[in-house]
């Protein structure tokens, strides 16, 4: 499904925090990428998310390589491949289901995101979404009265409602107390297992991707020095990997 070969990330003048990248993710697996600070790991999510351009390599999706396609490519890319940053950006004053509709601008049209407007089959696929990943109580609540993993789960529900076939979440259960933190990776599961989504999650807390995640890449200094299916790192993996 998505296929990178020889990814290079290079910032001027000769800064290159990606060293030639190559990696193959299939429908439904749940990839946490782990690594010390400035191993390029949030670089990685980002270049995939076509939200930093690449200096150089291949970028297959569905068989279609995404940099040499035209821009039509480029947008149903950006569509369907939500980034979720460590905070998610949510309208504090509008309720969590309402968050949910709106979406990100990239994907709403402008009279609803000036209105509020939602037609009912939006509003019943929003509340199963939301009843999906253990929120329904929460539908009508102020996202602003939250708490940082019910707003990290809005999130991920604002991202299935809107087509998203894959996930990107930088560092999402930073922060999160470990029962919150426990939430969010069983959601991640449950949107992989039964949506057949795909997840790719950065994560500080090696022990979370070594519990919940399917596969975990390891990257040290710009290149993937691990890829395994997912089980406890050895001491000499995370040696290896400056954890």
């Amino acid at each position: 499904m998505l296929k990178i070969d020889r990814l290079v990330k290079q910032y001027p003048p000769e800064t290159k925090v990606l060293k030639g990248i190559s990696m193959e993710v299939h429908h439904g697996e749940f990839i946490g990428v782990v690594g010390a600070s400035g191993s390029g790991k949030t670089t990685l999510l980002k270049c995939l998310a076509l939200q930093e351009s690449w200096t150089s390599g291949s970028y297959y999706v569905d068989g279609n390589d995404v940099i040499k396609q035209n821009a039509l490519l480029k947008h149903k890319v950006k569509r369907e491949f939500a980034y979720l940053e460590q905070n998610p950006v949510l309208s504090p004053n509008r309720k969590a289901f309402k968050n949910v509709l709106i979406g990100r601008s990239s994907q709403t049209p402008l009279w609803r995101m000036a209105t509020g407007m939602v037609r009912n089959d939006d509003y019943m696929g929003a509340m199963d979404t939301l009843e999906l990943l253990g929120l329904l109580d929460k539908a009508k609540v102020q996202t602003g009265q939250l708490s940082g993993g019910e707003k990290q789960r809005v999130a991920i529900a604002r991202a299935l409602v809107h087509g998203a076939k894959v996930i990107l979440a930088d560092e999402p259960v930073l922060g999160l107390d470990p029962h919150a933190a426990e939430d969010v990776m069983r959601n991640f599961q449950s949107v992989c297992q039964k949506e057949r989504c795909t997840v790719i999650a950065v994560f500080h807390q090696v022990e979370l991707a070594e519990r919940f995640c399917t596969r975990i890449i390891g990257l040290a200094d710009g290149d993937i020095k691990l890829d395994i299916h997912g089980r406890k790192l050895l001491q000499s993996e995370k040696r290896m990997l400056q954890l």
